[in-house]
């Protein structure tokens, strides 16, 4: 729940991301998640490694992962910009996930996996602001 005291704190992280190279491609990113994740059944919200055919896939859930927990960290002690800016490190996962990942498989567990997967990173990556927003 977003309180007040954080409005400031979370837009100072948000003007700090958006000074990032990475921050277009990756807000970019946010909104075509977004717009996957509303043409989906929205059921799908984890994944599971061993539910993971290509390499791209793999990685992304990999640094996904690897950020996560240092982001959560800088999170839970109201350090917003430093856990937003630990998402720029996504920038060349993403680019690869969308570059060779079908997200939509025909085998549905496939496809559930990967949804979820996306689900979790929009998730994680909106946690302070919604990143769409930045997209031009």
């Amino acid at each position: 729940m977003l309180l007040f005291y954080q409005v400031a704190d979370r837009l100072k992280a948000v003007r700090a991301f958006s000074l990032l190279p990475e921050a277009q491609a990756l807000a970019s990113a946010n909104k075509r998640i977004g717009n996957i994740l509303k043409k989906s059944d929205g059921l799908a919200t984890s994944y599971s490694k061993t539910h993971m055919l290509e390499h791209a896939e793999k990685s992304l859930a990999d640094a996904l992962d690897s950020v996560k927990s240092i982001a959560d960290s800088f999170f839970e002690n109201g350090e917003y910009t430093e856990s937003l800016c630990q998402f720029a490190k996504l920038r060349e996962p993403v680019d690869e996930f969308f570059d060779k990942v079908m997200v939509n498989a025909d085998d549905p567990i496939i496809r559930e996996n990967r949804l979820g997967l996306l689900a979790t990173l929009h998730q994680e990556m909106n946690r302070i602001a919604d990143l769409s927003k930045l997209a031009a």
